[in-house]
């Protein structure tokens, strides 16, 4: 009897035995990214309070700091994806570090609300190559059969990094002004180049595609269009007002006009023939719904935790690690799960199970059980692991793996475009509703106040504590209209969650296998469930 031949290693030595590092060094780059957004998930009611201790940001303002990266980051993604690859992800990579981190320094020291999410969106810029290229590289120092798990690994370092950001964010607002949030990301940048110069392999594909400069204008153009006029009708609690309707209307041509244009380009910035694939059109669409009711939700549970049951951020971080510490531990291991039960029956309960969570916190009140709380955050960390793990390895073995940072940029990019749109939708449902519930008893106050007053709890409860004695009467009524709209808004992104598990149980194959005669394209084949 014959031993089969070791299969073929298209890695180099070299490079594969130096793998596992190479991935711990990808981790730290991508660990800026997401540490960012979760540090500034605590920080945003530090933000809103008046200078000196914050900005004074109102609402709006605050989802256009969260926005203004995520829409620059989404809009890039694909053409930093394309850059990779073209010019070497290695070398994009620490591009896009040194942009992030000059962003974060900048943003740090921002002294106005428009100031912070014009560097806010510098930092998005840098991200957008930062991203793709961290997968784009482990796509091609693993091995195919090591490709799952590995992205697992990295998949946990997103948890990690969500783990990390709100507690870190927690001390550093305990001992130092909010800016701290932002200057902490410059170590870490200059640590990620070091190790990146001195481990990282470059790489590159030797068949690019050219850049579509018609495609990323029209496509951040269609996004900020969409987005601003979503969260104006929040602010003005006025979806048929005419700025609202002409710029959501405006938004919708302009991505209109992207899908056409992409569609009959010979160099598109997406390629929308992928979407011809419903396996990969239902991973792609899970991955956006997933972060769509994810980021919505996680908009409001800080204001719940710190507004209406009074914890300091430091509180609130430690109160948020299940949600992450759950990913990180989860995540590496989800591929067994998809392993025994396949991919559309893990992915579908990971989405049933976020959207049991996410309704969940409709029951929440100004004095439900701490540890009930931490259970609906463990188990929607659960949840997301389940279904992002598997939904990632899907996308990412779609294409050959000379394509790998366009794959890994169409992954990430419909992640942030959901998340932005998540914010901006479910924002503005919980401004609409909290404004509803609360305008009737603002009618003590001036009315160019009363407006401001009403936007969110933090205004209500800003203008409270300047009346003194006066405002306390607000303080009862402004909680009573938050949960209200909470638990409206939390519903909201429940039936999201929803949504994406009917995608998931329609469109994605029980198991996947390899087509015959193999080829340097990896077709998503459905396999006999």
């Amino acid at each position: 009897m014959t031993t089969p031949a070791a299969p073929a290693r298209r890695v180099p030595e070299a490079v594969h035995r130096r793998r596992w590092v190479i991935l711990g060094v990808l981790m730290t780059s991508l660990l800026i990214v997401v540490l960012d957004n979760s540090i500034l998930n605590v920080a945003i009611k530090t933000i809103s309070t008046p200078a000196p201790t914050g900005l004074g940001a109102t609402q709006s303002e605050l989802e256009w700091a969260i926005n203004s990266y995520t829409l620059v980051f989404a809009g890039l993604l694909f053409t930093a994806g394309l850059l990779g690859d073209r010019l070497g992800r290695k070398k994009v990579l620490i591009g896009g570090l040194a942009v992030f981190g000059a962003g974060s320094a900048l943003a740090a020291f921002s002294g106005s609300p428009a100031e912070l999410i014009a560097f806010r969106a510098m930092m998005g810029l840098g991200a957008a190559f930062v991203m793709p290229a961290t997968l784009a590289v482990l796509m091609n120092v693993f091995e195919r059969d090591e490709q799952p798990k590995a992205i697992g690994v990295w998949t946990g370092g997103v948890g990690l990094a969500v783990a990390i950001g709100p507690i870190t964010g927690g001390v550093l607002l305990d001992h130092f002004w909010w800016g701290s949030v932002f200057l902490v990301n410059v170590p870490i940048v200059l640590l990620a180049v070091v190790l990146m110069l001195w481990l990282v392999p470059d790489s590159r594909d030797p068949a690019p595609g050219r850049i579509d400069p018609a495609g990323v204008v029209l496509s951040v153009t269609g996004l900020v269009l969409l987005v601003y006029g979503v969260i104006k009708g929040g602010q003005l609690a006025d979806f048929t007002d005419a700025t609202v309707v002409a710029a959501i209307g405006a938004g919708l041509a302009v991505l209109a006009a992207f899908v056409v244009i992409e569609k009959r380009s010979d160099h598109p910035s997406v390629d929308v023939a992928y979407f011809g694939n419903k396996v990969f059109s239902a991973a792609i669409a899970a991955i956006a719904l997933v972060f769509f009711a994810l980021m919505g939700v996680t908009f409001f549970a800080v204001f719940y935790l710190q507004s209406v049951r009074g914890h300091s951020p430091l509180q609130t971080g430690l109160l948020l690690l299940p949600l992450a510490v759950t990913q990180t531990v989860l995540a590496p291991r989800a591929r067994l799960v998809v392993d025994r039960f396949g991919h559309r029956a893990t992915t579908t309960g990971g989405l049933v199970t976020l959207a049991a969570t996410l309704a969940a916190f409709a029951v929440l009140d100004a004095d439900t059980p701490i540890w009930f709380i931490e259970v609906v955050f463990f188990l929607m960390g659960a949840g997301m692991t389940h279904v992002m793990t598997p939904v990632s390895v899907v996308v990412m073995q779609a294409l050959p793996r000379e394509k790998a940072g366009s794959a890994s940029a169409l992954s990430n990019t419909f992640r942030q475009v959901g998340g932005a749109l998540g914010i901006a939708v479910l924002g503005s449902v919980l401004s609409t509703v909290y404004r509803t519930d609360i305008e009737d008893r603002l009618g003590l106050l001036p009315p160019g106040a009363r407006h401001a007053a009403g936007e969110s709890i933090e205004a209500t409860l800003a203008v409270a504590d300047r009346l003194g004695a006066r405002g306390e009467a607000l303080v009862g009524p402004a909680h009573d209209a938050f949960l209200h709209a909470m638990h409206v808004t939390a519903l909201c992104g429940a039936g999201i969650a929803l949504a994406g598990a009917v995608v998931t149980a329609l469109f994605l194959p029980g198991r996947l296998r390899e087509p015959e005669g193999g080829g340097r394209k990896q077709e998503l084949v459905p396999a006999a469930d």
